[in-house]
């Protein structure tokens, strides 16, 4: 017996999800107990380690959210929107920590995770580094000192595989931004810019989405006024970041009260 706590990764074949693996197994916290794979996927049935073309592990990668979920007290979730709504309903039937670095929810959806939250501890964030949540804070702060001369715009790069833009993070800059200002991003949100658009709108927080190569994930806040430039920078260059973010999350969210949680509770920013 061990009073680690046993962390399932899903979408184990995905480039974040070997990298979470492999966080999990290299950390003298935590246990790895499981390993979700689509149904019909390659690697279900394989050990996760010879599967990822090293030595066994003893962790068979199953199609079985449920009862891989059943033996754990965290799931750390880095899939799909979908699939992420589905895991969090079988997380809060297991009790387990439900971290979601799953990008690209919709409101509604987002909205969704609201009854598994009453079970069991949801921590979800667009990001899990340190220095993003850090930016995000600074963020809000400079926009709140700042009026409506200066512009704001959030630009962000990928590699060229994500698939969905602004990014997660981007678009948790954006909400910061907005909130600094006093106004919902949804009124002010400027996307898209195509052809004869017109003058930028005054107070507008726009998005510009650079996707090529393997670039692991750049963002720049942008405060722009006649005269003068304010740049907030991060620049991740290695995913490991993320993982390692994810699994401090999934530590912290042991024995805390059911409800949904980010990384600014877990960082205590």
């Amino acid at each position: 017996m061990t009073d680690k706590p046993g962390i399932v990764i899903t979408g184990g074949s995905g480039r974040m999800g070997q990298m979470l693996i492999r966080t999990v197994l290299d950390s003298d916290k935590a246990r790895l107990v499981g390993v979700v794979e689509r149904s019909g996927h390659a690697w279900v049935g394989q050990d996760v380690g010879e599967a990822m073309g090293g030595a066994a592990v003893g962790v068979t990668v199953t199609d079985d959210a449920l009862e891989a979920f059943a033996n754990a007290q965290a799931v750390i979730d880095f899939t799909a929107p979908e699939a992420t709504l589905e895991f969090a309903a079988l997380a809060a039937k297991a009790r387990a920590v439900h971290v979601i670095g799953t990008t690209g929810m919709s409101e509604e959806q987002i909205a969704r995770l609201e009854p598994p939250a009453r079970h069991a501890v949801i921590v979800r964030a667009g990001n899990m580094s340190l220095g993003v949540n850090l930016l995000v804070q600074l963020t809000k702060k400079v926009a709140a000192a700042l009026d409506e001369d200066f512009d704001i715009e959030v630009i962000e790069a990928h590699h060229h595989h994500k698939v969905d833009a602004p990014s997660g993070t981007a678009l948790m800059l954006g909400e910061a931004a907005a909130e600094g200002r006093g106004v919902s991003l949804a009124d002010v949100s400027d996307r898209g810019r195509d052809g004869i658009t017109g003058a930028r709108k005054r107070g507008d927080i726009g998005f510009t989405a650079i996707r090529g190569g393997d670039i692991v994930g750049e963002h720049d806040v942008l405060f722009a006024a006649a005269g003068e430039r304010i740049v907030l920078r991060h620049m991740a260059t290695d995913r490991s970041i993320f993982a390692r973010g994810a699994l401090k999350a999934a530590l912290w969210g042991q024995n805390k009260a059911p409800g949904q949680y980010d990384m600014v509770d877990v960082l205590g920013l």
